[in-house]
């Protein structure tokens, strides 16, 4: 069995491979041709401590894969990462391990960003300004996906914590050549410079409100990934001209749509929006729903293995 490290795994990571592959996942998985049981989640709770584990195989393919990644926000007191994963990959022949992909959780982050800038891709955007809601790994990561597809020149970012939120400016100049980036002091505030938002907190109360955002803008909800977090209000994805979804079944039950469940009717998959591209209203609001989707965990490991394999 190959155990591969995180700086191995860094070498052969690369978002401008991963985009159009996790455009070829989420058409995989709509047309039910990959087995992607839901979630398990695992909560520590006296630590804040939550710990994820997906898992996806593709009919007829090699592999079978297993995701562990956790997140614990406490450890920022410790001076150590806050998130850390692992990818199992697996025979799909014979059961039998084929490589552990230690990344640290960086797989799952290039997947998670990959995804939301495919969507802005796939939508036709041309947008120069981004706004990011959080200042974590992700929003760095987000930033740096939708620069791979998009002429950005700007970022409106927010935080809690205005020494983390500096911090991220900081390395987002350095991460992404000729970016101003400007500090926002509210989600509000975001929402009124810009049209493109990715939201990558772990909210359990709404941050933006149907009156915050612009005709025209997209949002990609990437925070709400388990049972009670929430980032946007309910009447944004109400009145929103197009909902998507990485997974309806996931995201009515870990997403935003478990706060609107009146909207899932109409909500439409992202695999299902990529092969068919129905008509899109380009001055109505778009909100995406992400929760993360084990087949994405599944084709990004097997091309990370393919390419450490060569």
């Amino acid at each position: 069995m190959k155990i591969a490290t995180r700086n191995e795994i860094r070498k052969v990571l690369s978002l401008r491979d991963v985009i159009p592959l996790m455009r070829e996942a989420l058409i995989a998985q709509s047309r039910g041709e990959c087995e992607t049981p839901m979630p398990m989640h695992i909560d520590v709770r006296e630590r804040e401590g939550e710990i994820h584990i997906k898992s996806s195989y593709r009919n007829g393919g090699k592999f079978f894969a297993v995701k562990v990644v956790s997140g614990f926000p406490g450890n920022v007191q410790r001076k150590l990462p806050t998130a850390d994963g692992m990818i199992l990959l697996a025979s799909a022949e014979t059961g039998a391990p084929v490589a552990l992909l230690c990344d640290g959780g960086d797989l799952t982050d290039a997947r998670t960003a990959a995804v939301s800038a495919m969507v802005a891709r796939e939508l036709g955007r041309t947008d120069t300004s981004i706004g990011i809601l959080g200042s974590g790994v992700q929003a760095r990561w987000q930033v740096r996906a939708h620069a791979e597809v998009l002429p950005l020149r700007e970022v409106w970012l927010w935080g809690r914590a205005p020494e983390r939120v500096q911090l991220c400016g900081n390395d987002l100049k350095h991460l992404v050549r000729e970016i101003d980036v400007r500090i926002a002091t509210s989600p509000a505030d975001v929402a009124c410079h810009v049209r493109l938002i990715v939201t990558t907190t772990a909210a359990r109360a709404p941050l933006l409100s149907h009156e915050d955002i612009q005709c025209g803008t997209l949002i990609s909800a990437v925070g709400s990934d388990s049972p009670g977090k929430q980032e946007l209000h309910p009447q944004i994805l109400a009145n929103a001209s197009l909902v998507l979804a990485d997974s309806l079944q996931q995201c009515e039950r870990l997403g935003e749509l478990q706060h609107a469940p009146a909207v899932r009717s109409r909500a439409v998959e992202i695999g299902k929006f990529c092969e068919f591209h129905s008509k899109v209203d380009a001055s109505g609001i778009i909100v995406a729903d992400f929760t993360g989707l084990g087949v994405e965990d599944l084709f990004v490991a097997e091309d990370c293995y393919r390419k450490l394999a060569s």
